[in-house]
């Protein structure tokens, strides 16, 4: 609904003016905010980022006039769709994100509710401190969140819940004052209760329902049993039925208890105090234990335990399986053995290495003992974080199952005691083999928590069912054995509507009178926990839907079509970790502006929405979607780092190209797209050409036109084209005899007319090291066309380029690039955007096409290039990798290349997009945020080097902008292997 046609909008424009914060209710706004993690989908009324206290108490007020609500959002990270409303959606990510206060002698911290949960670790760490709940989301999470759902996360078996460590809340609450809440003395206590405010009301109000005997009677033989740390069934009443007003215990009154695993629909905090641990044992090691069946994994989690374990983690053979196709993450399964049922994951921590290791040792003997599992390697610690980035990425994982049917979130959530854990898991695997089911197991072991999910396909009215039907069985087990049905992730609408089988109609109606207690309107987050709507309703897809069909220029029939690769996006949010701490090239455009329409997440949930219900002719030709694919960088990270494979620089230019049908292609877009021709033309006269490219009046009425940042220096064209410098020079070439392999060199465009001294120095060194050189007349890669969406273009060069080569290239005699790029265009976009006829030759050729760097890195190893070949002077290398590097090859080619050298250091620069990313840097609205994206960390890095330090970055846009935003000359890294071989 636009601003013009909603009935509330003049009431919100009212708003708007007296927030400090900003508010929008436009359409793209909202349906970027319409889902979660979760199934869920609800079209909000409007998406608000309040700047302080006051905004909210604004809001409130506004939302108790008019009859609507609030429903507050951090991470948009949760599975049970407790951010998912008609109300309005309340982001704090925005703006209330600040740590307000560190306490290093007492151990806290006081943070608004935005402060995202490894940022905050980031600033703990020098002090020796961490906040250790740590979910495995934590690279995005906030604080608000982890309240909200009281998170446990993987060291929970350690350390406990959020609630355990939350000192005191800052909330607001339904009349708009505002609180802090906290341990009480007694005489606190009684003191609040006198209060003739909301706030004494409600301690009153949970003293008088507390002290009723029948209500303490209900709680104790109802509630999930109490040896079940994750418990988070409901409100937390039994927690405070153990404070002293109301038990033989000695701990006191905590509202926080309450408020901790609330969703948000009590009050709304604005300040959290946080109870902080010292750092744990520095050394620590995974023990990968092997199974069979899922029944084994579950003994041994409970043999796990009696060795005093850090972490207890489960993944099955699905997501063990979904590894395998991301790129990412295929990387990080090296230690797995065979083909297990399951794997349990037993992290130890020592103060010496050797303490760890002897405890994982102990435990492995004792898994022999009792004849568990087939193989228990010992991963070391210098690969236990990509190990336990293998277990985070297991949600996102789940979206690669092929097709419609994805395993669901609905039961992932319960927890029982331990010691029930492995027959609990045995009754539900057969109830669910009488739903024709095989569902996937993963999670927290040792807390005896399982994620559970069964795979569904919501699009179907039948499993629509089915979804609640197996969440009911679910249910009725977990009660069975009298354990939570959520043990960390909330109620939300998932399981709000089985509470009352779970905890009993008069613990149920308990509930609501705390919900009514505390909120008589409904304001904050109506619908979760109590009063929700059927569970399996408001859903992503509607039931029986048919999935739109769009013909599109690229190829997306691997995932069934380009909206399904939309679809592959659950939620997870990966796309908004942040440059210190969630490391990694996605999302730069989110890094830098921390708008959710800048995430592959919310471009994703735009193209679902729009390509979904569009009644357009072109249903591409909607502003929605370019105004989110407007900053993407197709810096490809997506393809690799988000779990699900979301391609979005894929579906950019596919937009692109079919936006452009009707709207026609804009100049700059032609100008970028057709570069090679330009520098062609260009070439032929290279002085006059550059002159124009340099001189102030004619360079600036040429970048006026074609909307280029008048900050930017243009390339200059090489006075001599690499092609024209080969056949000159390359015969009189000398080198290492016998040749060891034959190589063709792809001469890129940019290359070709831009970097000749570049490929110059490449063919000098290949040539030096051994290697006969070969080149071809040939297309150029058609990256510009690809980037700017002129795929008719493009796929035209594709052809070409995939005919010539395919006759050529081989193992024996690979084809090698200088410029990443354009070389991985054969890897990457080629096999999927020729025509049908070269489709096998495409695929059959992006296995021997490789950068030069990885070439090298490979020779390496093979022994046919040494050290003995280089200078042993001493030199220190930053290098800065290619974002499509990252994304299809790896850094690491370049940085043990760099490193041959006997005497030279390399240190990767851990920085994501240099923000150049091609043609995006040099357009003018771009530029602004391009050199943002670069102070991040990769600018503040090369500026800190001294300057005998060589900086190596192998993409050419990557060195102009190190160029432009440090002042500083990056070479490619042949180009500092050329100098260390001594060449002239």
């Amino acid at each position: 609904m636009s601003k013009d046609t909603n009935p509330i909008a003049p009431f919100l424009r009212q708003l708007a003016g007296i927030l400090e914060g900003e508010l929008h209710y436009d359409s793209l706004m909202k349906t970027l905010y319409a889902t979660d993690a979760s199934v869920y989908r609800a079209m909000p009324l409007a998406v608000v980022f309040p700047k302080n206290a006051k905004d909210i108490q604004k809001l409130i007020q506004f939302a108790t006039e008019h009859k609507t609500s609030l429903i507050p959002r951090t991470a948009g990270t949760s599975l049970a769709g407790q951010c998912v409303g008609e109300g309005i959606v309340m982001d704090v990510s925005k703006h209330m994100n600040k740590i307000l206060e560190f306490n290093a002698v007492e151990g806290w911290v006081r943070v608004q509710p935005g402060v995202v949960r490894n940022e905050l670790n980031h600033f703990l760490k020098p002090h020796g401190y961490f906040f250790s709940p740590i979910t495995s989301t934590a690279s995005r999470a906030m604080i608000g969140g982890m309240v909200g759902n009281n998170s446990c996360g993987t060291t929970s078996i350690v350390y406990g819940s959020t609630r355990e460590h939350t000192l005191a809340l800052t909330v607001l609450l339904s009349d708009g004052s505002e609180v802090e809440v906290k341990a009480l003395s007694d005489g606190e206590f009684e003191q609040k209760c006198t209060l003739d405010t909301l706030e004494g009301s409600l301690y009153r109000h949970i003293r008088d329902e507390l002290s009723n005997p029948e209500v303490q009677m209900q709680i104790r033989e109802n509630f999930p049993k109490p040896s079940i740390h994750r418990r988070n069934t409901g409100y937390a009443v039994d927690y405070l039925l153990e404070s002293r007003q109301f038990s033989e215990n000695p701990d006191p009154f905590d509202f926080c208890k309450l408020l901790c695993g609330s969703e948000g629909t009590l009050a709304v905090t604005t300040e959290v105090k946080l109870h902080l641990d010292p750092l744990p044992d520095p050394h620590e090691i995974v023990v990968a234990a092997h199974f069979d069946s899922i029944h084994q994994s579950m003994k041994a989690a409970q043999v796990a335990m009696k060795h005093q374990p850090t972490a207890v983690e489960l993944m099955d053979k699905i997501i063990l399986d979904c590894t395998k196709e991301n790129v990412e993450q295929s990387k990080n399964r090296d230690f797995v053995e065979g083909d297990p049922k399951a794997i349990l994951m037993v992290e130890f921590r020592g103060k010496a290495l050797g303490e760890a290791i002897a405890q994982g040792e102990q435990f492995i003997q004792s898994l022999r003992d009792v004849e568990l599992g087939y193989a228990y390697p010992i991963i070391g610690p210098e690969r236990t974080k990509s190990a336990w980035e293998l277990r985070s990425a297991g949600l996102g994982l789940l979206a690669n199952i092929p097709g419609d049917p994805k395993a669901v979130a609905c039961i992932e959530d319960t927890a029982v005691d331990i010691e029930d854990l492995a027959d609990y898991i045995d009754e539900f695997a057969e109830i669910m083999k009488g739903f024709g089911q095989n569902p996937v197991y993963y999670a927290h072991a040792g807390a005896g928590e399982i994620h559970l999910r069964p795979i569904l396909d919501l699009k179907k009215s039948a499993d629509v069912q089915k979804f609640y039907e197996i969440s009911e069985a679910s249910a009725k087990l977990v009660k069975k054995y009298r354990g939570s049905l959520s043990g960390e992730h909330g109620d939300g609408r998932v399981r709000a509507a089985f509470i009352p089988l779970m905890v009993g109609e008069e613990n149920y109606a308990l509930f609501k009178r705390i919900k009514k207690a505390w909120d008589p309107n409904h304001v904050f987050n109506p619908g979760k926990i109590v009063d929700a709507p059927p569970m399996n309703s408001s859903l992503r897809y509607e039931p029986d839907m048919v999935t739109p069909e769009h013909q599109t220029m690229f190829d997306f029939s691997s995932v069934g079509g380009i909206l399904r690769m939309a679809e592959k996006c659950n939620g997870s949010g990966d796309c908004r970790k942040l440059p210190h701490t969630g490391g990694g090239t996605m999302c730069p455009s989110f890094q830098a502006t921390r708008n959710e329409r800048d995430t592959t997440r919310g471009r994703a949930n735009t193209l679902r929405e729009f390509l979904t219900n569009s009644t357009k002719a072109n249903p591409f030709d909607h502003p929605e979607i370019k105004e989110v694919m407007d900053l993407c960088l197709s810096c490809k990270g997506c393809t690799s780092e988000c779990p699900s494979n979301v391609d979005m620089a894929t579906m950019k230019a596919e937009f692109q190209h079919q936006y452009y049908k009707t709207h026609g292609v804009p100049l700059r877009a032609k100008a970028f797209a057709y570069i090679n021709q330009l520098n062609g033309i260009g070439s032929k006269i290279p002085g006059v050409s550059n002159f124009f490219l340099s001189n102030s009046l004619t360079a600036g009425v040429l970048k006026k036109v074609l909307g280029v940042s008048p900050d930017r220096e243009l390339p200059k064209i090489s006075p001599v084209s690499l092609r024209n410098w080969y056949t000159k020079n390359y015969h009189s070439l000398t080198g290492k005899t016998p040749c060891i392999k034959t190589v063709y060199l792809f001469a890129d465009e940019f290359t070709n007319h831009n970097d000749t001294e570049v490929g110059i120095k490449a063919i000098k060194l290949l040539r030096y090291l051994g290697y006969e050189v070969r080149m071809v007349d040939h297309p150029e890669s058609g990256r510009g066309a690809i980037s700017k969406g002129l795929l008719e273009y493009a796929r035209k060069v594709a052809d070409k380029n995939v005919e010539l080569f395919s006759k050529l290239i081989s193992a024996d005699m690979p084809l090698l690039g200088v410029e990443p790029s354009a070389i991985l265009s054969f890897r990457d976009e080629y096999p999927r955007l020729v025509s049908k006829q070269w489709v096998a030759a495409a695929k059959k050729l992006k296995v021997f096409a490789s950068l030069i760097d990885e070439f090298l890195a490979k020779e390496v190893m093979a022994g046919n290039i040494t050290p003995d070949q280089f200078t042993d002077e001493k030199r220190e290398i930053l290098l800065h990798g290619h974002c499509h590097q990252k994304a299809l090859s790896s850094v690491n080619f370049t940085s043990k290349l760099l490193a041959l050298p006997r005497n030279y250091s390399v240190k990767v620069i851990p920085s994501g997009c240099c923000g150049m990313a091609g043609s995006f840097g040099y357009e003018e609205e771009h530029f602004k945020l391009s050199m943002q994206i670069g102070e991040m960390v990769l600018f503040p890095a090369i500026r800190k080097a001294g300057e005998e330090v060589a900086i190596a970055a192998p993409g050419t846009s990557c060195r102009h902008q190190i160029a432009d935003g440090t002042g500083k000359k990056a070479l490619h890294p042949v180009e500092i292997l050329f100098d260390a071989a001594g060449l002239a």
